[in-house]
């Protein structure tokens, strides 16, 4: 059964983020995902100064509206139930 993740998912991986990404520039938020512990920081660096700027701009809620719409997106996960 599909496991669409909230908006205000409370569990921290990365995917929980996709409408707060501000919570990306935390450097312990980015500790805790094995996406961002396995990347160099010379990769890494750029890159959050890149969605840093563009939080500050407006140009990533300009980009993303459509997700600030939504509740819930499915990113694939997929919740199994034994059975008896």
């Amino acid at each position: 059964m599909p496991f669409p993740i909230p908006h205000d998912f409370t569990d921290g991986f990365q995917t929980a983020y996709w409408r707060r990404p501000e919570m990306f520039l935390d450097p312990a938020v980015r500790a805790a995902s094995s996406t961002f512990a396995q990347l160099p920081g010379s990769v890494v660096g750029p890159a959050v100064a890149r969605l840093r700027a563009d939080l500050e701009s407006g140009e990533w809620h300009r980009r993303h509206a459509e997700l600030l719409t939504r509740d819930a997106v499915d990113y694939g996960y997929r919740l199994l139930i034994a059975g008896e």
